[in-house]
């Protein structure tokens, strides 16, 4: 599944988009280079999805934790920063991956071996034009 994010000015009709595809899924693995808008297209999903507290990237925290205006948990992690694996286990990383909350990861990549089954892989591209492919393997 194939999303396409125009512009800036287009991206939360993406996030809607998005929104409606990802059925009972709960893990989101993003990937994409530094820059490619990972953090900026997780902030308009969670804004989509009720968030009204201030969302941003994790970098130096690892993790943020956003509550939805339904009451919904999600969590968002930015792996950028982890050296070693085990950096993962020391804040419990399978109390969020399999809690049933969503879990928008960046840089999934640091802890590919961690993610459950389940998890859906979305690639984040930018084109020639400046405009962004989003790819769901759902």
């Amino acid at each position: 599944m194939n999303i396409k994010i125009e512009s800036l000015d287009k991206i939360h009709e993406a996030a809607i988009e998005f929104i409606k595809v990802m059925g009972d899924n709960t893990v989101f693995a993003f990937h994409g280079e530094m820059g490619a808008g990972k953090t900026t297209f997780i902030k308009a999903i969670c804004e989509k999805l009720g968030v009204s507290d201030t969302i941003n990237s994790p970098t130096f925290a690892i993790i943020n934790e956003y509550r939805s205006d339904s009451g919904e948990l999600i969590y968002h992690f930015d792996f950028y920063r982890i050296n070693k694996i085990e950096e993962a286990f020391d804040f419990g990383y399978e109390d969020y991956f399999y809690s049933g909350s969503l879990c928008f990861i960046e840089w999934p990549e640091k802890v590919e071996s961690l993610l459950p089954n389940d998890t859906v892989n979305v690639s984040i591209k930018v084109l020639e034009d400046g405009s962004r492919d989003v790819k769901l393997d759902i």
